[in-house]
């Protein structure tokens, strides 16, 4: 099964994220099948590619609870 979660990046204090769609027995830093968007704590910035959250949604994939929520504040989840 397919899951869209986070992957970390950057340094210690200057953290990163990517979102990727990624095998659920996988580690977090594991080969990703797919990177979906980008998320940036300390900017509040997200980016996001809504073609391919949509395509794996529709797949059936299930998202992580703090991928869920970066969803739902860019409104792709209503």
């Amino acid at each position: 099964m397919v899951k869209p979660r986070l992957k970390q990046y950057g340094k210690k204090q200057r953290v990163t994220y990517r979102i990727i769609a990624i095998d659920i027995h996988s580690r977090r830093e594991g080969r990703a099948i797919e990177e979906v968007g980008s998320y940036n704590p300390r900017r509040g910035q997200t980016q996001l590619d809504l073609l391919a959250i949509a395509a794996l949604l529709k797949q059936g994939a299930q998202s992580t609870a703090t991928v869920r929520d970066i969803l739902k504040r860019a409104k792709v989840l209503e």
